[in-house]
């Protein structure tokens, strides 16, 4: 059985059952990384249900720097990461906001990347799109991939450390990093020789490295880790090429992993729900498989795998898992809601436009932005979902969206919104 790690958020395990979360502080008030408290995608509380360029926008502001990185929240403060022209130079950079009023806190100029390090970038990637996480101890890390890893402090953006693990990249870098004890966990899945590694959240140095080892034709990907509490241990859970793995967290070693085949270029963090764990397979067929969570050891493709689902599954954006059902919105459109136990599509509904954004769900409400920075807002049910309000902020996004204390935040190609809503 899984159990959230943080109790305190009873509203979020009765939404979605047994949800095992990230090993991160949960209070009121904090979006601390990649998808929210849990990490998969679920808010706390009511979100806007409808706004207008003149009505219910608290702020609206221009970033310092590009980048598809989500923003995290906590103490009042945003923390966003970026990268900018310094005339030939790249610069990686991190800064913060004021969650009320917009106004710039800190930047901090931290990586300036060869050209040889930023080559090779796919047209939807970023030199910023890993999106940073917050730590309970006012530390907020910071990752770029094989450029460069760092931790500074939220209070003032000072640097704690700062560390570079290079690796060869295809494409660029996508994959989060997560916490989990006194370890900053981060995905390599490279060109060649991809692994997992934990770098020590004091001082930066590697704690342990663990190759992937499975041999597939194509090794790079980019999802996010997830943290659970599984059969009384807690095991960090990494998709990559050809597998999901389950990892020790004291010595990186590998607990079990279901493998599936020639998937590759994951993206999708995963998410559970009612003891079972859902992962997305990538390119170049994309499917979403059904496992069973619980004691395993080795290899638990045939015993643990329930389900697998190939019709309409996404290669970009991550899931949601709620009420019983798994939802999905695939890269064009498609939202479908699979019974969990199953995989059987219960209900779809096409929403116009092409998604890499990961959408959040706050109560029955789903939010939604398109590539081309439509926002949409839907209600979901058991039974289906409508539309209930879309927003055009006239700007591309593949960020990530995110809901706190009734606001919602989006970062599009030159700004970040803070819409709040007009009365309904």
């Amino acid at each position: 059985m899984i159990f959230p790690a943080k109790r305190s958020r009873l509203l979020l395990a009765a939404l979605a059952g047994s949800i095992a979360t990230s090993a991160l502080a949960a209070d009121t008030g904090t979006w601390p990384q990649f998808r929210g408290p849990t990490g998969q995608g679920l808010a706390d509380g009511k979100g806007p249900l409808k706004w207008s360029e003149d009505q219910g926008i608290a702020w609206k502001v221009k970033l310092p720097a590009s980048g598809w990185s989500s923003p995290v929240i906590a103490d009042g403060k945003i923390v966003l990461t970026g990268a900018r022209k310094d005339g030939d130079t790249t610069v990686l950079s991190a800064f913060a906001l004021d969650a009320k009023t917009g106004e710039k806190l800190w930047n901090v100029d931290l990586f300036k990347p060869t050209a040889a390090e930023t080559a090779a970038m796919h047209a939807k990637n970023s030199l910023a799109s890993s999106t940073p996480v917050i730590g309970d101890d006012g530390i907020v890390y910071i990752h770029f991939g094989h450029m460069g890893t760092a931790a500074l402090k939220l209070d003032d953006g000072k640097t704690v450390w700062k560390k570079q693990i290079a690796y060869k990249p295809m494409h660029g870098n996508g994959s989060s990093p997560v916490l989990v004890g006194d370890l900053l966990v981060v995905n390599a899945d490279a060109e060649i020789d991809p692994t997992i590694l934990a770098l020590r959240r004091k001082d930066g140095e590697i704690a342990w490295r663990t190759p992937r080892g499975q041999p597939v034709r194509s090794y790079f990907s980019f999802s996010t880790p997830l943290v659970v509490e599984n059969a009384g241990r807690t095991e960090i859970l990494s998709p990559g090429s050809g597998l999901v793995g389950a990892y020790a967290p004291d010595d990186g070693r590998l607990l079990w992993k279901v493998t599936y085949g020639e998937g590759y270029s994951v993206v999708p963090r995963p998410v559970t729900a009612d003891g079972m764990l859902f992962v997305a397979t990538g390119y170049n067929i994309p499917k979403l498989l059904g496992i069973r969570l619980g004691k395993a050891e080795g290899d638990v493709t045939k015993s643990h795998q329930v389900w697998e689902v190939t019709r309409r599954m996404p290669k970009t954006p991550s899931m949601l898992a709620i009420h019983g059902q798994v939802l999905t919105l695939d890269d064009t459109g498609t939202l479908s809601g699979l019974d969990a136990k199953t995989g059987k599509s219960v209900w779809t509904r096409k929403l116009p436009g092409n998604f890499s954004a990961s959408p959040i769900l706050a109560g029955k409400v789903l939010y939604a932005p398109t590539e081309d920075g439509v926002t949409y807002v839907v209600e979901v049910s058991p039974t289906g979902a409508e539309i209930l309000f879309e927003f055009d902020t006239s700007e591309r996004t593949l960020a990530s969206p995110v809901l706190l204390d009734g606001a919602l935040y989006l970062r599009t190609d030159e700004h970040l919104w803070k819409i709040t809503g007009t009365a309904n």
